[in-house]
């Protein structure tokens, strides 16, 4: 299990015992996490799984893609540390990944 730690905009955090192989998106709403709307399920097509992976969490995950990017201009608030939960899957060097959750998707 890989350790990740979602807070939400207002500061509640939530400490997920997260399989590797799966999404954060997923993850999170395996475990509850309210602020992941998830609408299209996982497949690149809307931008309401949208979270922001500051300092050094940024390093863990791999750098977004082009279509990611593209669907990112839909998200609200995008920042230079938004990314898509549903496009970064789960591994064992993630271990301690901090995950912040936007006040709000659409």
């Amino acid at each position: 299990m890989t350790t990740i730690r979602f807070i939400e905009h207002g500061g509640r955090e939530h400490i997920v015992d997260a399989s590797e192989g799966q999404s954060l998106m997923r993850a999170a709403n395996d475990h509850g996490v309210p602020g992941i709307l998830a609408d299209c399920g996982g497949f690149l097509s809307c931008a309401t799984c949208h979270v922001y992976i500051h300092g050094d969490s940024a390093g863990l995950v791999p750098p977004a893609t082009d279509n990611e990017r593209s669907m990112l201009e839909l998200a609200v608030d995008p920042t230079e540390f938004s990314r898509l939960s549903c496009q970064i899957t789960i591994g064992p060097e993630m271990d301690g990944l901090v995950v912040n959750i936007p006040e709000r998707q659409f």
